[in-house]
């Protein structure tokens, strides 16, 4: 019994053992893309997979991706440290981790995000002011997108809670309610789906809003300022070299910006000042 004993002592010594050495080896880039659909975790792995070999290489360490699927997911990962790199749309859970649980901005995504403002190609709308008193369609009130597209009209001299607006799940259905006449104008961002099929939809942009950093990439504690240099000089060479280059395709980027710290903290505030124009909307 005593033999059976200190041997199972001994396997539990080396489980912990292991344990510890992985841990010590390895680092955890989390990835989230938002509401976009289509993507499970497998498929994460496997496009993000070239980038955290590049910021392995950075770092002499092992990088594992994992999904941060849900909302709820990055949330809580922001908030305990569980996660040692956040990569993340929209670009305002990577400026809470930032300003609210210490973690460092590391480099966003080029080229920026914009609210683009659109319409029907045979719509008599020229101009943003013309749009006043319309029948507006925007991303559901909660999401990231009304705020920023809210924000940016509030600063063009137009407050969403004295327009008529129709809120929405999806971007797409804010190009189908465009397309079938149900509004005359509507917001959606520059990178999503709809906005590289303009045309096809038969719809024009009017305004395209100031430009903000667009799915940052940030690191935690246990990344040292030292290693956030050699993670961004790394980002910055990829567009140098075909398989970097690759890597950049693979997750949808043109190359990475490593000066938008500033910018990237700036947006909460510009966010939050327009919680009155959003508020009371129909």
């Amino acid at each position: 019994m005593q033999s059976v004993l200190r041997t199972l002592a001994i396997v539990v010594g080396l489980l912990l053992t292991a344990t510890s050495a992985r841990a010590d080896t390895d680092l955890v880039l989390a990835v989230s893309e938002g509401t976009s659909g289509g993507l499970d975790h497998g498929r994460v792995i496997s496009k993000y997979g070239g980038l955290a070999d590049s910021i392995g290489r950075a770092l002499k360490r092992k990088v594992q991706v994992v999904f941060a699927r849900e909302f709820w997911a990055l949330d809580e990962g922001l908030s305990n440290g569980r996660f040692d790199l956040i990569m993340a749309r929209p670009s305002d859970y990577p400026a809470r981790g930032i300003r609210d649980h210490g973690y460092r901005f590391v480099a966003s995504a080029r080229p920026d995000g914009q609210c683009l403002v659109i319409t029907r190609q045979d719509s008599p709308l020229q101009a943003l002011a013309q749009t006043k008193g319309g029948r507006w369609v925007m991303p559901e009130q909660v999401s990231y997108m009304a705020k920023f597209c809210a924000a940016e009209l509030r600063d063009r001299g137009i407050v969403v809670a004295k327009e008529s607006v129709k809120y929405v799940r999806e971007q797409a259905a804010v190009t189908f309610f465009l397309e079938n006449k149900l509004a005359d104008v509507g917001v959606i961002a520059s990178y999503s789906g709809p906005a590289k099929t303009l045309d096809k939809s038969g719809l024009r942009v009017i305004h395209k809003s100031v430009a903000q950093p667009y799915f940052p990439l940030i690191a935690g504690k246990r990344i040292s300022a030292e290693q956030v240099r050699a993670i961004q000089a790394e980002l910055l060479a990829l567009s140098n070299s075909e398989a970097g280059r690759d890597v950049l395709r693979a997750i949808g980027v043109q190359s990475f910006d490593t000066t938008s710290g500033e910018r990237l903290l700036a947006l909460l505030p510009w966010l939050a000042s327009d919680a009155a124009a959003t508020a009371g909307s129909k």
